[in-house]
């Protein structure tokens, strides 16, 4: 029996989970759990790539432990975030997508190529932390002089693994540089922001082995976690899907990018997926949740929460996708700002969240029902959203489609499956 690894780091939380074929049904088992956060440094949000870089090996030495004969491992992480390389030395901080660096840098951006232009050559919606942006500011503070690479941040941690430098498609593409004509970088784009060219390479896709750490092959899935978990929903047929996460990304699969004005408009994405394209939108999802229950009651449960929101008979609502609401310093306090009529109970703030959050999810519904001018029935619900029975009926409310919950780890199923796949 073969057995293959699968990596899946989020923005505050990895796991490192097994996965084999038994009478052709897949089975996983979790080996390895740790945190993961962003850290403050002199005045910047930044990632521990080196915490990152350990608890990856520290978790595939626990699955040899109990799996000695693993075939080969692929990582996926969140999306836009890098290391910058001078040869084989990182030029840190690796600074995290919800520091505000780019805010002084965006318009200057646009003023090279307008943002109208950028979407009709990559597809990709405008968010302030996307990788186009980042490069710039890197570029303007002197950071790109004498670099050779940049990594994102799964082909980073296979590098730390293997010596192997990659450069893998789906993860490429949510950066807001990749050609939707040819897959690969848009030189154009580069040459207009004057972005070093040696940076950017041929692009390589899931399924391909890179190299090996300890005996271990490791190839590359989808690298970037929405990619994987996509992969890993068990659809009969083409269905709208709900990634739930920290970002909750709402799409749907299409055979081609779609980059008409009403895709502008709306602010839709077309990120690259394994022989097919992700139409989707990125929604500010369970960090509103998170946040408020870290500063509000930390030692209270998730089906506590839930309960005491159910209980609640609070309607007012935010805007989930506000600035206000990417990187406050209190998530209480960003609320309270945004609502005429303020939450008087801890059930009031998360009550407004999941309606929020289901509002969202219904306009976003409908955007993609306009532009793709398809309708959908069904809605496919993964990752932590799947498992809220009360968040699942208020978007069924408001969408007036049926949820689908399937709470299983759609996004180590899906970087298994690429592994699978390429081994058969």
């Amino acid at each position: 029996m073969k057995h293959y690894l699968a990596i899946d780091v989020g923005a505050s939380s990895g796991r490192h989970i097994v996965g084999w074929l038994d009478g052709g049904e897949l089975k996983t088992d979790e080996i390895y759990r740790f945190p993961n956060r962003i850290t403050e440094l002199n005045g910047h949000l930044v990632w521990d790539v080196g915490a990152l870089t350990a608890h990856v090996k520290a978790g595939i030495e626990c699955a040899r432990l109990k799996y000695p004969h693993i075939e080969s491992l692929a990582i996926d992480t969140w999306g836009v975030d890098y290391v910058l390389m001078r040869g084989d030395k990182e030029m840190l901080p690796c600074h995290a997508y919800r520091d505000n660096r780019t805010e002084a840098v965006i318009s200057e951006v646009h003023s090279k190529m307008s943002f109208s232009r950028l979407y009709q050559r990559t597809g990709i919606q405008f968010q302030p932390f996307n990788t186009i942006y980042q490069l710039y500011a890197d570029k303007l503070a002197g950071r790109l002089e004498g670099v050779t690479d940049f990594l994102m941040i799964p082909e980073y941690l296979a590098y730390k693994l293997c010596g192997v430098k990659s450069h893998e498609y789906t993860n490429a593409t949510t950066g807001g540089m990749v050609s939707v004509e040819t897959g690969e970088y848009d030189t154009a784009i580069i040459d207009a922001l004057g972005l070093p060219a040696q940076l950017f390479h041929k692009l390589q896709h899931p399924g391909e082995v890179i190299g090996e750490y300890e005996g271990i092959k490791i190839m590359l899935c989808a690298t970037h976690d929405t990619g994987s978990a996509v992969e890993g929903i068990p659809m009969t047929e083409n269905l709208p899907y709900i990634s739930s996460g920290t970002w909750s990304l709402l799409g749907v699969k299409v055979e081609k990018p779609i980059t008409n004005a009403a895709s502008e408009l709306a602010n839709w994405s077309n990120e690259g997926g394994v022989g097919y394209n992700r139409y989707q939108k990125n929604i500010m999802g369970m960090w509103l949740v998170n946040r408020l229950r870290d500063e509000l009651c930390p030692d209270k449960s998730f089906d506590e929460i839930v309960a005491e929101a159910e209980a609640s008979h609070f309607e007012e609502t935010v805007d989930v996708n506000a600035k206000a609401f990417l990187s406050p310093e209190s998530m209480k306090t960003a609320f309270d700002a945004a609502l005429l009529i303020k939450p008087q109970t801890l059930g009031d703030y998360f009550r407004c969240a999941y309606h929020s959050l289901a509002l969202s999810y219904g306009d976003a519904i409908r955007e993609m029902q306009h532009n793709t001018g398809e309708i959908y029935d069904c809605i496919c619900v993964v990752g932590g959203g799947a498992k809220n029975d009360f968040l699942n009926r208020l978007t069924e409310k408001v969408t007036g489609k049926k949820m689908i919950a399937l709470p299983i780890e759609a996004t180590a199923i899906g970087n298994l499956k690429v592994q699978m796949e390429v081994d058969q």
